[in-house]
């Protein structure tokens, strides 16, 4: 009997995982912004590391789990994108973090509080998307939050196109110049990462309720 539920598997051990790996994501960028309000107690490089290694092993869980169950209650290749999309939250997060820290004091006064703002908007709306992927019930809601992302990311495009306007405005440094526009691009990324883990959330979704 326990080789046959083995194989049979529950719902609540892989989705157990997922929302797992949406509220690490999530936490991922709280502690971007402890990093970035400059907050004393604030995560260091190390901290941001462990967060992107706690989600790799879920990401291996996932994996592990998938090979040792025999009826999956979604597609494994749903399982597998929808947590590898999980996981690149935290590591783009992390590859920021690297960069902040080694340049941050060259950096001036730059702001980065518009796209900070709509990260932490994604962060929310992620956790909730897996929610109600587990539950299987409302379309409509899971519509909603996806089109909500598109509209974050849409926002987020716009700041990026503004602040490649204002690093051109003769204020900054050459140097300073391209320390910046490599920040403001991994943040767009992490904004992208949600993007895409909605995507794949929004297409289970359809194919499933």
């Amino acid at each position: 009997m326990n080789i046959i539920n083995k194989l049979i598997g529950k719902d609540d051990k892989f989705f157990d995982l997922l929302e797992t790996g949406a509220h690490d994501a999530r936490r991922s960028i709280q502690m971007l912004a402890a990093l970035l309000r400059a907050k004393p107690d604030g995560p260091t490089v190390a901290d941001f590391m462990e967060a992107r290694r706690k989600d790799k092993l879920i990401t291996e869980q996932i994996t592990e789990e998938l090979c040792k169950t025999f009826v999956t209650p979604l597609e494994r290749e749903d399982i597998e994108a929808l947590s590898v999309a999980l996981y690149k939250i935290p590591k783009t997060v992390e590859k920021f973090s690297e960069k902040f820290m080694c340049c941050k004091a060259a950096l001036g006064t730059l702001d980065f509080a518009p796209q900070l703002g709509l990260l932490e908007q994604a962060a929310e709306i992620i956790p909730q998307m897996v929610r109600e992927l587990r539950l299987r019930k409302n379309l409509a809601a899971i519509k909603e939050q996806h089109t909500r992302l598109q509209a974050l990311e849409g926002q987020a495009d716009k700041l990026m196109l503004a602040h490649i306007r204002e690093l051109h405005n003769g204020q900054l440094g050459p140097l300073q110049v391209i320390m910046a526009l490599d920040l403001y691009e991994t943040l767009e990324k992490i904004m992208d990462r949600h993007r895409d883990a909605g995507s794949v959330l929004f297409r289970v979704v359809l194919k499933y309720i």
